[in-house]
């Protein structure tokens, strides 16, 4: 891909981004005060970011890569089942993440 068709695919993403955001000022309030809506509303956001964690923990490029940040992320996700302070679980994973590629793990 060249790079004037990836800064017109990043920037029509964008925009299709804002369109969306900019609809959803458009929705009836009534039908975000629902319950299974309000619920499934939550569900997507935390999907999102799972898979945007995940992809940028295990992904290199189109491989899937096993190194340093997956443990770093397995150490953030016990801080934070443990209700750590967000700062502390950034310093935790950043942490695991030097101290194993100091130790040579790529």
């Amino acid at each position: 891909m060249s790079d004037a068709a990836l800064w017109v695919a990043v920037v029509g993403a964008g925009l299709v981004c804002l369109g969306i955001k900019l609809v959803g000022h458009l929705v009836p309030e009534h039908w975000l005060a629902q319950p299974r809506v309000a619920r499934t509303a939550a569900l997507v956001t935390v999907a999102l970011l799972s898979a945007l964690v995940a992809v940028q923990a295990a992904t290199s490029g189109r491989d899937l890569v096993v190194d340093a940040r997956l443990p770093a992320l397995a150490v953030a996700a016990v801080a934070l089942a443990l209700r750590a302070p967000f700062v502390l679980v950034v310093v935790l994973a950043a942490g695991t993440a030097a101290l194993l590629r100091a130790l040579g793990m790529p």
